[in-house]
């Protein structure tokens, strides 16, 4: 297992080959197995496998070729909706419309898929996280019919890959990893840390590319800009308040 956690690679091509079911079913049933909060399992997980659905969700992101290609399309979704109602059922009154519940169910949902993208690669499959998912949600919201209480939070593709790529590169341990307290970064932490990164072949090609002086302009003017950074986040906002999840600050 550690060996497939090393070796993570991005897959985008995948090859025609249906996964079967009794495969399919097995790292779903891994994923369920993941931490959640209070045993709640605050989850739900849409399985898109109709070319049609699959062809409605593609503009949702950003029309990239695998979300048609990937014969499997799993969409995680922060889901009160299950629990609210057993709750009422039960003669419980919820009060889980508020940020924090969503908060909780996000990280139950991104809790779920990890489980499921490792059980994905250990047997063989190949995945791609897809973070457009959040951008998107209110269409997905539609496409998928998910009532209130239920918010995309990510969607993952999965087939047998048809491509290795490199792995990725990441910032060394001592950038993500600080013992007993937060350290903060002097200059010179930072130019060491990011050096190598910088300095690799790929990454001037994007500063070549898009005209940009360092790497960060790259990522701050082109990737993730201030302006796109805002419209989504008043989007998301607006879609957790249809959703149920806004009625109380």
């Amino acid at each position: 297992m550690t060996d497939t956690l090393l070796n993570h690679r991005t897959i985008r091509k995948y090859k025609p080959d249906p996964i079967p079911t009794p495969i399919l079913d097995y790292i779903l049933e891994a994923g369920t197995r993941a931490s959640t909060t209070g045993n709640m399992q605050l989850y739900s997980i849409i399985v898109t496998t109709d070319e049609e659905i699959k062809e409605e969700l593609s503009p949702c992101h950003f029309n990239q070729s695998m979300v048609k290609e990937a014969p499997v399309v799993l969409t995680f979704c922060a889901d009160f909706n299950r629990f609210n109602r057993w709750c009422k059922l039960r003669k419980a009154e919820p009060g889980y419309d508020n940020f924090l519940s969503f908060f909780t169910a996000a990280i139950d949902a991104l809790l779920v898929a990890q489980n499921v993208c490792v059980a994905a690669e250990d047997a063989g499959l190949g995945i791609c996280y897809l973070g457009t998912t959040t951008y998107m949600a209110g269409k997905i919201i539609d496409i998928l019919d998910l009532p209130r209480g239920v918010v995309p939070v990510t969607t993952v593709t999965v087939g047998y890959p048809d491509e290795w790529p490199e792995l990725t590169d990441r910032l060394p341990l001592e950038a993500v990893v600080h013992r007993e307290k937060y350290h903060d970064y002097t200059e010179t932490d930072i130019d060491g840390l990011y050096r190598e990164k910088e300095l690799m072949a790929i990454y001037q090609a994007f500063i070549k590319e898009h005209d940009k002086e360092t790497l960060a302009q790259v990522f701050t003017d082109v990737r993730y800009k201030k302006d796109d950074n805002v419209l989504f986040s008043k989007s998301l906002l607006d879609i957790l308040a249809k959703q149920d999840f806004m009625n109380h600050p």
